[in-house]
C-alpha cells in the first residue's frame, strides 16, 4: 500500500513537472516570431514587384509590420502571432485588404491583385490631400492658438518658410526678412514647441529661408499665449511643426525645383516605422540668388561735415546663398504607454553679398561731387542641435509625463570689406569681421493630470540656459597708410551669460458650454555680462554687468460654446520683452564710417498686458473668426536714430542705440475667414484693421564740431497714433481633380510713428499644382510678386534732415518643381488622448507644445 502511494506520488510530481515544462514551452513558442512569406500576382499570373503589404495586429499595434514586395513579387518578414489585418497596394492596382490569423511559420501563398485601368479618380483624389483638401479648413481656432495648414498654401510648395510665413494668418513679412504679428516685430519663433538651430541666432531672413517649406506640416499661431508657453515674445509665438511619419514601413518624399534668379534647391523626407522602431530622416539644401534694389536721398537742413547739402545714393545688389540641413533620429516605443527619442539636426547657411553703391554729392551751391562705396561680405553659420525626450502615459483618461532635454550650438561669422572713393581718388578702405557662438541648453518636465470628465491640471518647469560669445573687429586702410590698421575702438568681445528658470501651473474646467483656463507662471532670469574693449584705455572700459528679475505672468482663457460650431473666446495674458543679448553689448559695432550701432547695458526688459475677444462660426461651406485686441507695452524698447558728430569719426554719423522709451499701444479687429462656394473655387483671406499710439521722446547731446566748449542739444518725439490696415485674400480654383490653381493678394496700409512714415505696400502672388504619375508625384508652378511691386518705402522726417528709403530686398522670382512620394503601408494610429474640453468643433485635441 505504501509502495502503491509513493508511485502515485511519484507519477503526480512528475506529470505536474511535465505539465509546467509543458506549458512554459508553449508560453515561449507563443512569443516567438513566427516567418510569414508569400507572393503578390495580377491576373495574368505576372509578379507585382514592390508592391506594399502591410500587417496591421488587432490586438496590439506595436505588433504592426510592413514589407515590400522584391522585384519577383515575393515578400517574407516575421511577425509574433496573432490576428492580424492585411493591406496589399501597388502602383495601377487596387488596394486590396485581408484577415489571417497568424499562429506559427505560414505560406500566404498568390494574393492576386486586379488591376485599376482608371486610377485617377480613386488614388488621385487621396493625393490631393497633399495638395488641398476639400473638408480641410486652411485655419483652426483653438482656445489658446491658430493653426494654419500649410498644405492649403499652392504658393509656398518648393519654397521655404519665408515664403509660407506670407500667408499665416496675423503674421506679415517685411522685404527684408523681418517678421512681425499685429504691426509688432517682437515675435518669438519654436520648431516642435521649443528653440531649435534651425533658427540660428540673430539671422534674420537668413534663418526663414533655410527652412524648406517641404518639411513643415503647419504653423501655430499664437497670439495671446497661456501660461504653459514662454513669457517672451510679446508680438506672440510662432511654432514650426515639421512633418513626421505616421504610417508602418517605408515612406517618404523627394521634392526639387528650380527657378528664376535663379532659385534651386532638393530637399528629401524619409521615415522607417517597424514594430516598436521608428526611423526618421530629412535633409536637403538650396542655392539661392537675389538681385535687390535700395535708395536713399538724404537732404540736409545744414551742410554736412563734407560740405554736402543732399546726398542721393543707388544700389542694385546680388545677394548669393547656399543652404543644407539635415536630421535623423529614432522612436522606440518602450511599450503601450512608454516611449524615447533621439535626435540630431545640422543647420548650414553661407552667403554672399556684393554691394556697390553710387553716391551723388551735392555742395551748397548745388555742384555734383559724384562717389563709389563698393561692398563686399560673406557670411557663414553652422547651426547642431541634439534632443532627448521620454514620454509616459499613465493610464488612458490622459494622466502624461513628458521629460526632453535639447542640446544646442550656432557659430556664425561674417566678414565684409568696403572701399570708398570720391570721384576717381580712393579715400579709405575697410575690413570688418564679427564672430558669435552661441550655446544653449533646454530642459523641461510637463505633467498633465485629469480630474473627472471636464478638468486637467497642467504643470512644468523649464530650465533655459544661454551662453553668447561675440567678437567684433574693424580695420581700416586710409589713402597714406601702407596697410590696414585696426581701429580699436570698433574691436571688442563680449560673453552673455543667460540663465532662465520657469514653472508653471494651468487648470482648465468646463461646466456646461462654459470654458475657462486659469494659469500662472513665473520667470526668474539671472544675466552675467563680460566685456572687454581692446583699446586699452581705462576710461573707455565698461565694468562687468548683471542683471536678475523675477516676473510673475497670469493667463485667463474664457470660452462659451453657444453650439460645436459656435463658440465666443475671451483671454488675457501677461508678457515680457526681455533685451536680445546683442542690444546689451555697449561697444559700437560697423556698418561703415557713417553708419554706427551701440548696445545699451542699462537696457530693461518691457512688459506687455494683452486682451482679447473672439469669436468663432464654422460651417460647412464657410468659417469666420473676427478678433478684438487691445495690447499695452510699458517700457518699450524703440531703435533710436540720432544725426551727431563724432570726435572720433571726425564728421556727423547716424548713430542706432536701443532705449526703453514711453509706451506703445496697439488695438483693432483681426477677422480671419474662409468660404467655399462650390466645389471648384475656395475662398481664405484676412481683413486686420488697427490702431496704433506711441509716446516718448529722446534726449541727446552732442559736442559742437566749431566749439568744443558747446554742448548741443536735441529732442527726437516717437509719439505717433494712427489707423492702419492689412488685407490679404487667396483664391483657390480647382480646374478638374489633379489641377488646381491659387491667387494670393496682400496689401499693408501706410504707417506713421513719430518721424518715421512707412507707405503702403502691395503684392500678388500666383501657385498652381497638377498632379502627375498616378497621384505619386505633383508639378507645381510658383511665381512669388507676380507685379513686382513687394517693397518697402520709408520717409523721415528730423529738424537736421530728411530722407526718403526704398529697399526692394526680393523681387518677383519664378520657380517650378516636382514632388515624388513613395509610401509603403497604413496609417497607424496615435495613442487616443483626452479630448480639450475647450476646443470647439474645429479645435481637436489639445496639441500645443508644452512650456
Amino acid at each position: 500500500m505504501t509502495n502503491r502511494i509513493e508511485i502515485s506520488s511519484i507519477i503526480k510530481r512528475r506529470t505536474l513537472g511535465l505539465t509546467f515544462v509543458l506549458g512554459a514551452a508553449s508560453l515561449a513558442f507563443a512569443q516567438q516570431k513566427a516567418s510569414v512569406t508569400g507572393k503578390i500576382i495580377d491576373k495574368q499570373n505576372n509578379a507585382v514587384p514592390y508592391a506594399s503589404i502591410t500587417f496591421s495586429n488587432k490586438a496590439n499595434k506595436l505588433y504592426s509590420d510592413a514589407v515590400l514586395s522584391d522585384d519577383k513579387g515575393i515578400y517574407k518578414l516575421d511577425l509574433t502571432p496573432g490576428n492580424y489585418d492585411i493591406t496589399i497596394e501597388a502602383i495601377d492596382f487596387k488596394k486590396s485588404t485581408l484577415n489571417k490569423q497568424i499562429s506559427g511559420p505560414l505560406n500566404l501563398g498568390n494574393f492576386i491583385v486586379e488591376s485599376e485601368s482608371s486610377i485617377t479618380g480613386t488614388k488621385t483624389s487621396n493625393i490631393q490631400g497633399v495638395v488641398i483638401t476639400a473638408t480641410t479648413k486652411p485655419v483652426k481656432v483653438e482656445i489658446d492658438k491658430k493653426v494654419y495648414d500649410v498644405k492649403s498654401d499652392l504658393t509656398a510648395i518648393g519654397g521655404n518658410l519665408q515664403d509660407v510665413l506670407q500667408n499665416v494668418p496675423s503674421v506679415s513679412v517685411d522685404p527684408d526678412g523681418t517678421v512681425s504679428m499685429r504691426g509688432s516685430s517682437n515675435v518669438k519663433f519654436l520648431v516642435n514647441g521649443k528653440p531649435s538651430a534651425l533658427l540660428g541666432i540673430d539671422d534674420g531672413a537668413n534663418a526663414l529661408q533655410a527652412i524648406p517649406a517641404d518639411q513643415i506640416d503647419r504653423i501655430e499661431v499664437i497670439t495671446n499665449p497661456s501660461a504653459k508657453y514662454d513669457a517672451s515674445g510679446t508680438a506672440g509665438i510662432l511654432n514650426i511643426i515639421l512633418k513626421k511619419t505616421t504610417k508602418m514601413g517605408f515612406n517618404g518624399s523627394i521634392v526639387g525645383s528650380v527657378g528664376f534668379q535663379p532659385r534651386t534647391s532638393l530637399n528629401t523626407n524619409l521615415s522607417w516605422k517597424k514594430g516598436n522602431w521608428t526611423w526618421f530622416a530629412t535633409g536637403g539644401g538650396g542655392y539661392t540668388e537675389n538681385k535687390g534694389k535700395n535708395w536713399t536721398d538724404t537732404n540736409f537742413a545744414t551742410p554736412n561735415s563734407d560740405g554736402y547739402s543732399r546726398v542721393y545714393q543707388i544700389s542694385n545688389s546680388k545677394n548669393t546663398s547656399k543652404n543644407y540641413n539635415g536630421s535623423a533620429g529614432i522612436v522606440y516605443d518602450i511599450n503601450d504607454r512608454t516611449s524615447v527619442n533621439a535626435s540630431g539636426t545640422i543647420r548650414s547657411f553661407n552667403s554672399e553679398s556684393d554691394q556697390p553703391v553710387e553716391y551723388s554729392n551735392y555742395d551748397a551751391s548745388g555742384k555734383l561731387i559724384p562717389g563709389l562705396r563698393s561692398s563686399t561680405g560673406n557670411n557663414k553659420n553652422t547651426g547642431m542641435q541634439g534632443d532627448f525626450g521620454l514620454d509616459h502615459k499613465f493610464n488612458d483618461q490622459g494622466q502624461n509625463i513628458s521629460l526632453s532635454l535639447s542640446l544646442q550650438k550656432n557659430d556664425s561669422e561674417g566678414d565684409s570689406n568696403i572701399e570708398q572713393s570720391l570721384g576717381s581718388t580712393f579715400q579709405l578702405a575697410d575690413k570688418t569681421n564679427q564672430k558669435t557662438v552661441n550655446k544653449s541648453v533646454v530642459g523641461k518636465i510637463d505633467y498633465e493630470l485629469p480630474i473627472g470628465e471636464n478638468s486637467s491640471i497642467n504643470a512644468g518647469y523649464k530650465l533655459d540656459l544661454n551662453r553668447n560669445d561675440y567678437d567684433f573687429g574693424v580695420f581700416e586702410k586710409k589713402a597714406s597708410d601702407p596697410d590696414f590698421l585696426p581701429l580699436a575702438r570698433y574691436n571688442s568681445t563680449t560673453k552673455y551669460e543667460e540663465a532662465i528658470n520657469a514653472a508653471y501651473i494651468q487648470f482648465k474646467s468646463k461646466i456646461g458650454n462654459f470654458g475657462y483656463q486659469l494659469g500662472l507662471r513665473d520667470e526668474f532670469s539671472n544675466i552675467n555680462i563680460n566685456y572687454n574693449n581692446l583699446t586699452g584705455n581705462p576710461a573707455e572700459q565698461i565694468n562687468d554687468k548683471k542683471k536678475s528679475y523675477n516676473g510673475l505672468f497670469p493667463s485667463v482663457f474664457l470660452s462659451y460654446n453657444f453650439s460645436k460650431d459656435n463658440q465666443f473666446l475671451l483671454n488675457y495674458s501677461r508678457r515680457i520683452d526681455r533685451p536680445r543679448s546683442f542690444f546689451l553689448v555697449p561697444f559700437m559695432s560697423y556698418t561703415d564710417n557713417q553708419n554706427i550701432f551701440k548696445g545699451n547695458v542699462d537696457l530693461d526688459p518691457a512688459y506687455i498686458d494683452s486682451f482679447e475677444l473672439g469669436y468663432n462660426l464654422s460651417k460647412k461651406k464657410f468659417t469666420l473668426n473676427p478678433t478684438l485686441y487691445f495690447r499695452n507695452e510699458n517700457n518699450d524698447v524703440k531703435m533710436t536714430v540720432a544725426y551727431v558728430f563724432d570726435n572720433f569719426e571726425q564728421r556727423f554719423v547716424f548713430n542706432t542705440t536701443p532705449l526703453n522709451l514711453g509706451n506703445d499701444r496697439r488695438f483693432g479687429l483681426d477677422l480671419n475667414y474662409s468660404y467655399d462656394p462650390f466645389a471648384w473655387l475656395k475662398i481664405s483671406g484676412e481683413i486686420d484693421i488697427y490702431g496704433y499710439k506711441t509716446t516718448g521722446e529722446y534726449h541727446y547731446s552732442y559736442q559742437d564740431p566749431n566749439n568744443a566748449s558747446n554742448i548741443i542739444s536735441k529732442n527726437i518725439s516717437y509719439d505717433g497714433n494712427g489707423i492702419s490696415n492689412r488685407l490679404r485674400l487667396a483664391t483657390t480654383f480647382k480646374i478638374d481633380k489633379t489641377f488646381n490653381v491659387q491667387l494670393q493678394g496682400q496689401f499693408r496700409g501706410r504707417q506713421i510713428e513719430g518721424a518715421n512714415d512707412q507707405k503702403a505696400m502691395y503684392f500678388m502672388n500666383l501657385g498652381a499644382t497638377k498632379t502627375i504619375w498616378k497621384g505619386d508625384g505633383t508639378l507645381a508652378f510658383n511665381m512669388q510678386d507676380v507685379f513686382n511691386t513687394r517693397a518697402r518705402e520709408v520717409s523721415i522726417n528730423t529738424a537736421e534732415y530728411t530722407q526718403e528709403r526704398y529697399m526692394q530686398w526680393q523681387p518677383q522670382q519664378v520657380s517650378l518643381s516636382l514632388t515624388y512620394r513613395f509610401k509603403q503601408g497604413e496609417k497607424v494610429e496615435a495613442p487616443k488622448r483626452k479630448k480639450d474640453i475647450n476646443s470647439n468643433s474645429q479645435g481637436g485635441d489639445d496639441q500645443g507644445p508644452p512650456m
